[in-house]
């Protein structure tokens, strides 16, 4: 277990805040981080998601605060972290992953939607960071924002979703400049395509996995405990003095450029039409 290589107990009295906490690549940051000794607290909009994340975070060892909030409602987000504090105590890092994402030409992704996805992306990420303040300038602790490739690399289908990860990783680096005098780190972290997620059955499942691994000089698919523990070493003091920092853990994928995904997903669409809107 990839938990094997940090010292036992590390996170031990810490406490996570997790947006979209309940499945994917958010929930295998907490379950990272509660195999590291943190008690996780997670937010989403789907309970019976919520409830399955909290078993298997609990089974990982944490103790755990679940609500459903939307983070596209500051109220019910501020909500969700006073709930936090008071289960678990002051939250020393808050990881802002709720996402949103459809695959859909330009032309064809409406207002409506192209707002929605940034409103949960960018939006969301702000209500959060911005909640968690006032006890992450208490703990000194720090805020990890899960962005993407497309934030820098233009992927077709996905303007909505590049616009959304660009503003967030401003957002990280001017949080990490002007949070910085009062000890709160601000990082990013951006996946390349990890097996089996929902994420990856969005941009066309077992096809589109085929074709990321033939464009990943590492010649694999990235696995979920590959971003669980680079979240977690971000968690911890090994990264004290990094800050403002866009990690990227995409086994060089975005090197390569999306011109062959780009290609695929097109023909993909000719027959299945776009996936929302």
């Amino acid at each position: 277990m990839i938990t094997d290589f940090f010292q036992p107990g590390i996170l031990t009295g810490r406490v996570a805040f997790i947006t979209g906490g309940g499945s994917g690549i958010n929930l295998a940051i907490g379950k990272t981080l509660a195999r590291l000794g943190a008690d996780i607290g997670i937010c989403g909009r789907t309970p019976e998601r919520l409830d399955a994340g909290r078993r298997q975070l609990e089974e990982a060892g944490a103790r755990v605060f679940a609500t459903v909030a939307d983070v596209r409602d500051e109220e019910a987000v501020k909500s969700a972290v006073e709930g936090c504090h008071d289960t678990l105590g002051p939250i020393s890092f808050t990881v802002c992953g709720a996402a949103g994402n459809f695959v859909a030409p330009a032309e064809a992704i409406s207002p409506k939607g192209f707002r929605t996805v940034v409103e949960i992306d960018l939006l969301g990420a702000f209500h959060a960071a911005h909640a968690c303040f006032e006890q992450l300038k208490q703990t000194r602790g720090s805020i990890l924002f899960v962005s993407g490739g497309q934030a820098w690399v233009p992927f077709a289908f996905q303007a909505h979703v590049g616009a959304a990860k660009a503003g967030i990783d401003n957002l990280m680096a001017n949080l990490a400049l002007e949070w910085g005098k009062y000890g709160i780190r601000s990082n990013s972290i951006v996946p390349g395509p990890i097996a089996g997620t929902e994420g990856m059955s969005r941009l066309g499942g077992a096809q589109a996995e085929a074709i990321w691994k033939e464009m990943t000089p590492l010649g694999r698919m990235g696995r979920l405990e590959d971003i669980g523990a680079v979240a977690a070493f971000l968690a911890t003091p090994l990264a004290a003095y990094i800050s403002g920092a866009r990690v990227v853990v995409d086994g060089g994928q975005n090197l390569t450029g999306s011109h062959v995904f780009n290609k695929a997903l097109e023909e993909a669409l000719k027959v299945s039409g776009p996936r929302g809107s």
